[in-house]
This record gives C-alpha cells, sequence and structure tokens, in this order.
C-alpha cells in the first residue's frame, strides 16, 4: 500500500499567456483546474516511468502575476488586451476570439505517494527530480507556457525540519484556501433579512460594495459615506470554481461528436463556484495537510476538486 513520504516542491514557475478566464463569470487567476489537471497529467507519465510512485494534492502559492488587461481611466471597466491572428488563406481578416492571458509566478507543492522507499535512494530521487524537471518544461500549465522552474526538490515528509523548510520557499507568497464554509455564512446572514436569498445571492455579494449614509449625533446636519463590505474581517476573499456539474448522462467512448477525447466517455457540464481564500505561508503551518487540492470520486454527477483530507 503506499503512503505519503514526500513533498515535491516546484518553486516559482514562470509562466506566460496562462488563462486568465476561470469560468463563464470569473476570470482574473486560472482555474483551480489548470493546475490540478496539469498534474494529473505529470501524474500519468510518472507512473510510467517510475512505478510505484503517485503524485497526489497539490498546494498552490502565487508570488506575482500580470494580467493582459486595460482600462482607458481609474474606475472604467476592465478590457483584455487581444492579440490580432495572422490573414487567412484567403486573404480575409481572421476573427478576433476574446481570450484572457495572464503571465504569473507559482510554486506547486505535490504530495507523493510510494511503495518504494525513496528516502534511501538519492539516485532514484535525482532520476525523478530531473524527469519531473524536464516533463514540466515540455507540458502546458493552466493553458501557458512554462518558461523558467527556479528549484525543483523533494522533502521528506515526516523529516527532522518538518514542513518549515517548505513554508520557506513559498515566502513571499499567498496560498489559495477553500472558503466554502464563509460562502454558507453570508448566505445565512443575508437570509436573515431576506429568506428568499441563495448562494448565487451571497457570491455576488462579495464583488459588491456598499456606499451607506451615516450621521452623528453632534451634527445631524452633517452626513457621512462609509463604505461596507461582507468581506470585511474575512480575509482576501476571491470566487473561484470548485469542478463541474453535469447537465446530461455521460455519452460512451466515440459516441459525441467532435470531442477532443474520443477514447473516453463524455458529458455536458457547468461551473460549480464557491469561494476561496489567499493567505499568507505561515498561516497554514498548523493545518498544512488541508491545503492540498484534490479530485474527488465522481458522485451525483459532480466532479468536484476539494480539500479534504484522507
Amino acid at each position: 500500500m503506499s503512503y505519503l513520504s514526500h513533498y515535491l516542491v516546484l518553486n516559482k514557475i514562470h509562466i506566460q499567456n496562462a488563462n486568465a478566464i476561470s469560468s463563464p463569470l470569473t476570470y482574473g487567476f486560472p482555474s483551480l483546474n489548470g493546475f490540478i489537471g496539469a498534474i494529473h497529467a505529470l501524474n500519468r507519465k510518472v507512473k510510467n516511468n517510475f512505478p510505484g510512485i503517485r503524485l497526489d494534492g497539490t498546494l498552490i502559492a502565487c508570488h506575482d502575476y500580470r494580467l493582459h488587461a486595460y482600462r482607458p481611466y481609474n474606475l472604467a471597466d476592465y478590457t483584455f488586451n487581444l492579440t490580432r491572428n495572422p490573414i487567412k488563406k484567403d486573404g480575409k481578416t481572421a476573427a478576433i476570439v476574446e481570450e484572457g492571458r495572464i503571465d504569473l509566478t507559482v510554486s506547486l507543492v505535490i504530495e507523493i505517494y510510494n511503495d518504494v522507499d525513496l528516502s534511501e535512494n538519492e539516485a532514484l530521487q535525482q532520476k525523478l527530480l530531473d524527469y519531473i524537471q524536464k516533463q514540466i518544461m515540455q507540458q502546458r500549465l493552466a493553458s501557458g507556457s512554462v518558461m523558467h522552474v527556479q528549484k525543483t526538490s523533494l522533502i521528506p515528509a515526516y523529516g527532522e525540519e518538518g514542513i518549515t523548510p517548505i513554508i520557506n520557499s513559498l515566502i513571499p507568497a499567498f496560498v489559495l484556501m477553500d472558503a466554502s464554509q464563509e460562502l454558507i455564512d453570508i448566505t445565512n446572514e443575508l437570509k436573515a433579512s431576506n429568506p428568499d436569498a441563495t448562494a448565487l445571492d451571497a457570491l455576488i455579494e462579495t464583488t459588491t460594495l456598499h456606499h451607506v449614509p451615516e450621521t452623528n449625533d453632534d451634527t445631524p446636519d452633517s452626513i457621512q459615506w462609509k463604505t461596507k463590505s461582507v468581506k470585511t474581517g474575512r480575509g482576501w476573499i476571491v470566487p473561484i470554481t470548485v469542478g463541474y456539474q453535469g447537465l446530461s448522462e455521460l455519452f460512451p467512448p466515440g459516441e459525441l461528436e467532435n470531442c477532443r477525447t474520443p477514447e473516453y466517455p463524455s458529458q455536458y457540464v457547468e461551473c460549480i463556484y464557491s469561494l476561496g481564500k489567499w493567505v499568507f505561508p505561515y498561516r497554514i503551518e498548523d493545518n498544512f495537510n488541508s491545503a492540498f487540492w484534490r479530485y474527488t470520486q465522481p458522485e451525483n454527477n459532480l466532479y468536484l476538486i476539494t480539500q479534504t483530507e484522507y
């Protein structure tokens, strides 16, 4: 039986032109599936070349980003910086397809499960690191091109120094954590004044600023405008997608036309929304194991990415 033996740290990955549109409603940072899916693809390659070794949960930390967007003046709506494609063979202008792009620097910490002892085999460790370094440079990550990886290392899961080397390698950065409980709490607060409020209303409320007039008893004729938000006191909360919900039955392989992967079953799905929270690495030292995102077993047409611990 495999067990958690090491953490693979991909430190400061520089990604160019990643997909900044994470869902039909959200943008600004790649979706969870862009990172978890890339590690899933990497895991399949690792399993074929290193039997007994498996990559699992992934911690996502962002150091820096530059969204390709523009607005003409303050308070104006942002628009994406789009590229003009070359003309077509017939000489006509190709259509401009709107796409959101972002350059970012992230660090990924990945759980390594295995049924072989990596600690006593330094040659195998180095071979694994060299292979992963090569593969991560060759594949897409969140639809972007990996330009550079500062350092790739293996940290024992139960070493004498614990997780301190990992936390130190993530600084300065912010780690993406699940904040679904915050969404539940905000929904309940809205229901206190509006019984018909839903989780979607709570999600929209997190993107809303309320300008409320307030008066002072000493100067009743003077009005001060205060800005209020449900996010106050809750940290850096952001809307995220945490998976998909099936809208149709599961089609057998090859039945759905124009499918990207006809050798696998296919299904029409829609995004599932929730809240995430960016936290400083020191804040996760006491609950480090809960910071890893992973796929869950599909159930009731739900394909979720959660931070549920095993």
